[in-house]
């Protein structure tokens, strides 16, 4: 095979697969050079001197979801969205659960989804179970699966970096995936996957009760807001949404850990997002 059918062929699956994380959308015509590396304090510093968005939460209806948007101003704009997450699929036998421990009993019960087939075990949560901050990402990957746990590997490594940025470790958040066995090949959950494990993941939001949820990629940012939109068109901003509750809760997405070690000049977006969780925790709407 020749050197350019080589690149050709690379390049396409990498097209493919920032498609199907939810990158669809081009940041500029041209490629762009990587900046020189600024110390993380001084690009903390850059960001706070940013816009702020306004993270106060106001009530809505529960049909509703809200989008607090940036503004230049004060205030913040707010526009309704999907309406929430039906319950109406949810089995019933998950009505009597009441904590994460049954929740987790059950999924190991369940054989509505073929990939607990192909998976080696369920990887179910990490942290600390009585965190008020959520972090809810895609599906296990290869070392997840192995040992269980959720984002162990390189991307769980890059999420440890992260939080730490911000002052969190695991011991002051929850983690966990929308999907809680490896897809074959790490592959794109499917839409019917998704489905079929959508009535698990409310209950495990309605159990945990979170002050924010952190939605991390492109899959779990668009099944969390059932939106079709990519992850760029989302990010950046704090939504409002009822799981099966009178309280609504703030739904934060952002880039996903594995995605920014195959585009790290992306980082520097996610960081952003981070900034906005660290505001949320200054201001007393979320605890840790």
């Amino acid at each position: 095979m020749s050197e350019h059918k080589t690149t050709k062929n690379h390049l396409i699956s990498q097209l493919f697969w920032q498609t199907e994380i939810g990158a669809d959308e081009a940041i500029s015509t041209y490629p762009l050079v990587q900046d020189k590396m600024t110390a993380l304090k001084q690009y903390m510093e850059l960001l706070e001197k940013s816009v702020q968005p306004d993270l106060s939460l106001p009530k809505t209806s529960p049909s509703q979801v809200n989008v607090l948007e940036q503004t230049n101003s004060s205030g913040a704009n707010i526009s309704t969205v999907d309406s929430e997450i039906s319950d109406s699929k949810k089995p019933g036998s998950l009505e009597a659960l009441t904590t994460l421990n049954e929740l987790k009993m059950a999924l190991e019960k369940f054989d509505g989804c073929s990939l607990r087939n192909t998976a080696s075990q369920l990887v179910f949560g990490d942290g600390n179970p009585n965190a008020k901050i959520m972090i809810i990402g895609e599906a296990p990957g290869k070392d997840e699966d192995k040992m269980g746990i959720p984002f162990v590997g390189q991307a769980g490594q890059l999420l440890d970096k992260m939080l730490k940025s911000i002052g969190l470790d695991r011991q002051q958040i929850y983690i966990t995936n929308f999907i809680p066995w490896r897809p074959p090949g790490n592959r794109t959950p499917s839409p019917l996957e998704i489905s079929q494990l959508r009535p698990f993941m409310l209950k495990h939001i309605q159990l945990k009760k979170p002050d924010i949820i952190v939605a991390l990629g492109g899959v779990s940012a668009k099944a969390l807001l059932e939106t079709e939109l990519g992850i760029l068109k989302i990010r950046g901003l704090i939504y409002e949404k009822k799981f099966g509750s009178d309280k609504s809760i703030p739904i934060l997405p952002t880039l996903h850990p594995a995605y920014l070690l195959r585009a790290p000049a992306q980082k520097k977006l996610a960081f952003y997002d981070l900034v906005m969780l660290k505001r949320a925790i200054s201001k007393g709407l979320v605890t840790h």
